[in-house]
């Protein structure tokens, strides 16, 4: 592929009025010059994807090099035909200042604000702007199994799965080593409904609504039982638990945070330019 891909660079770079030593590169090896704008090898090799096959390393440097060198003449082009280039400068000014004031910013943020959000300030937060983390899709908690139509124990197993006991749960956990081919545990943590019924051969009109009415469900086919028992739901529009809305509410803190730094930032540049004479009004 190397030898490929050098072979092309060498062709164009052959071909290539920029080849002279008329200008100064800076060490540079230049492949494509369009009045006095160069494409150099360096950054030709730094846009290639990898990884890549010969072949293909051959068109995609093709193709960049033809789309840079058509960028150049329609830019050029342009040029010559926008007539109030002041303006174009202006919003290019403007632009960077807005760029080198976000990277500011950024970086202040990065030095003197902590992402980390205390806890009680977190549950806070969610108490008081619960209406803000609604649930975009229902969730559960619960336990799911499945096993072979032909596996020991069955009955037990139909005990064992409705039960949230300890000992019904041990046994459960000592049943699946050897007999489930998928067992999800969740009395502990919020899931997506999607993801189990992704497990279950569940065909009715609304399996979200069925789930919530028949919270233990058993189902077969062919080749598998299938147990489900659902301890907790939590439906579509209703609030988000707590545990799941954590990255959330976070995130929303930190930005509101980050809004007020940078608010208290530019309050604080305002008097000290104030106490320093530096902010002259003329109306």
């Amino acid at each position: 592929m190397k030898n490929y891909l050098a072979s092309l660079l060498l062709t164009v770079c052959l071909l290539s009025v920029s080849c002279t030593k008329q200008y100064n590169h800076g060490g540079k090896i230049p492949l494509v010059e369009v009045n006095g704008n160069f494409l150099y090898r360096e950054d030709l090799q730094g846009v290639l994807p990898m990884p890549i096959s010969a072949d293909d390393s051959v068109l995609f440097a093709e193709h960049y090099i033809r789309s840079w060198v058509e960028n150049i003449l329609l830019n050029e082009k342009a040029k010559n035909n926008i007539p109030d280039s002041k303006e174009i400068d202006r919003l290019v000014d403007n632009y960077r200042k807005s760029l080198v004031t976000h990277s500011y910013q950024q970086q202040l943020i990065d030095q003197k604000l902590s992402k980390n959000i205390p806890e009680d300030e977190l549950i806070e937060y969610y108490n008081a702007n619960k209406e803000l983390f609604k649930l975009d899709r229902p969730l559960v908690k619960g336990l799911f199994i499945k096993v072979p139509v032909t596996a020991p124990q069955l009955n037990d197993v139909r005990k064992w799965y409705k039960s949230q006991s300890q000992d019904a749960v041990d046994k459960l956990e000592k049943y699946r080593i050897q007999n489930a081919v998928k067992y999800e545990y969740f009395y502990d943590r919020w899931v997506p409904i999607t993801a189990i019924l992704d497990m279950i051969p569940l065909k009715v009109d609304s399996a979200e609504a069925y789930i919530n009415k028949n919270r233990q469900v058993e189902l077969k086919d062919s080749a598998y039982y299938y147990f489900l028992n659902v301890s907790e739901y939590r439906g579509k529009g209703e609030e988000k638990p707590y545990e799941y809305a954590h990255k959330d509410i976070t995130d929303m803190l930190v930005n509101l945070k980050q809004v007020d730094f940078i608010k208290q930032v530019k309050d604080d540049l305002y008097r000290q330019a104030i106490k320093k004479n530096k902010i002259k009004y003329n109306y």
